[in-house]
């Protein structure tokens, strides 16, 4: 006999949302199911959640339609997306707006000073 008889197997680990692992609020599992099911394309990429998160970059701007640079925006400011596509160069995304601390003007205590 193989004695592969009422051995204890391993439980099997809670099911866990492709939205709680990707730490997105939107239902991941159901826009990748609407988008195959839609008739949109053949094959769904691993794309779409950055174009899902360009089109929230773009309702921020209160714009209607996603460009390059609403793309940029909301992938350099996502921990994830960034990570997934950060050897990746945007056409026409521009750069993140960045002013160094150095360049910033000083705080005085110009009014502090006045009240003396």
């Amino acid at each position: 006999m193989s004695g592969r008889g009422k051995q204890g197997g391993k439980a099997r680990a809670k099911a866990k949302s492709r939205s709680s692992r990707a730490g997105l609020q939107f239902p991941v599992g159901r826009v990748h199911r609407l988008l195959r099911k839609g008739n949109y394309a053949e094959r769904v990429g691993g794309g779409a959640p950055g174009y899902l998160a360009g089109g929230l970059g773009a309702r921020d701007n209160k714009k209607t339609r996603i460009i390059p640079r609403h793309l940029q925006l909301a992938i350099r400011n996502d921990e994830e997306l960034n990570k997934l596509l950060g050897k990746v160069t945007i056409a026409q995304g521009g750069v993140l707006p960045n002013i160094q601390a150095v360049l910033l003007p000083k705080k005085t205590d110009s009014h502090k000073a006045k009240a003396k």
